[in-house]
């Protein structure tokens, strides 16, 4: 393997165990002190009034702050890792106009998800929270949902015209 690829594999790899950690431990632990409501990050069509109202009602102090630690530290450098990762995927897999279009997609995912993350984080800190905060925060996390979605589906289309093509061969 080349020093490119086992760059690759490393980053991916990262990439993954924080991914990982997210999904089987932070957010796993949210959801139950939340009394089985899906924290914010785990509602990709996004939330109502009163759905996030409900979340932020069942969440006592140290699960705010458990929220905005350690989930929020692992969603710091989760989506960066994860853009990258699929950045250097694309351009490795697609050429032209289409690496530069799926990598802009790529980018704008964690760019929302760095703007969900900040609304979040305003919800669990503010005493008052209002319908507009709800509101904008849910439409980053949708955002932040179809950017990742389309992302993630053009890498499979990818790796399969990849595989195709090699078997091809």
């Amino acid at each position: 393997m080349s020093r490119a690829q086992v760059a690759f594999v490393l980053l991916a790899s990262l990439t993954g165990a924080v991914y990982l950690a997210m999904t089987l431990v932070t957010l796993p632990h949210l959801r139950d002190a939340a009394g089985g409501l899906a924290p914010f990050d785990l509602r990709p069509g996004g939330y109502s009034a009163a759905q996030a109202r409900a979340l932020l009602d069942s969440l006592d102090a140290p699960a705010r702050q458990y929220y905005l630690s350690v989930q929020q530290r692992l969603d710091l450098v989760f989506p960066a890792l994860e853009a990258v990762t699929l950045i250097v995927a694309f351009r490795t897999l697609a050429k032209g106009w289409l690496a530069v279009v799926l990598s802009i997609v790529a980018a704008l995912g964690a760019v929302f998800d760095y703007l969900e993350n900040h609304a979040v984080a305003a919800l669990l800190r503010t005493g008052t929270v209002t319908d507009d905060m709800i509101s904008f925060a849910s439409r980053w996390t949708l955002l932040k949902s179809v950017a990742v979605t389309l992302s993630l589906t053009a890498l499979a289309l990818l790796i399969l015209r990849a595989v195709y093509l090699r078997m091809k061969r």
